[in-house]
């Protein structure tokens, strides 16, 4: 599911403003291009779209910034078996799109799942009720990630 294709920033500032932090020139050329996005970029991804336009951004700043970046919220880094970790924001410019993952462990293709059911819906509410009961723990979100062999690899 495509992301939203919105780049005024002004959903993210308050984050910043409430984590202390300052708006600058690299923050805010990452998040411009994984807002800009429909696939989760890896830190040399992100370097090479911004290095053009922004050649005093290193690669050194970049992997800063999106640990900050992870650190506080904006942004979701996954590891998907490829030893290149990715990245995505955590909720684009319109609100959060709640999905999973489904990774091809023979050409590393990633897919965003978004076609919940019922059921899966079910699972997960009941699961979280559980894990609150049994642990006192409240679940405030959840990564769910499926491996296997996309359609062109089976």
């Amino acid at each position: 599911m495509p992301r939203q294709r919105n780049t005024d920033p002004m959903w993210w500032h308050g984050r910043f403003r409430g984590c202390g932090y300052r708006i600058t020139a690299p923050r805010e050329a990452i998040l411009d291009v994984l807002s800009k996005s429909d696939k989760h970029l890896s830190a040399e991804d992100i370097y090479v779209k911004i290095h053009a336009r922004y050649p005093a951004i290193g690669l050194t700043t970049i992997y800063r910034t999106l640990d900050l970046l992870t650190n506080i919220g904006l942004i979701f880094k996954f590891d998907f078996g490829d030893g290149r970790a990715r990245y995505e924001l955590v909720k684009g410019p319109k609100g959060k799109t709640h999905h999973h993952h489904l990774i091809c462990t023979n050409c590393n293709r990633v897919i965003d799942y978004t076609d919940f059911i019922d059921d899966e819906i079910e699972l997960i509410e009941q699961t979280e009720k559980k894990l609150l009961r049994k642990y006192n723990f409240k679940t405030t979100s959840h990564l769910t990630q499926f491996y296997g062999l996309c359609e062109k690899c089976q």
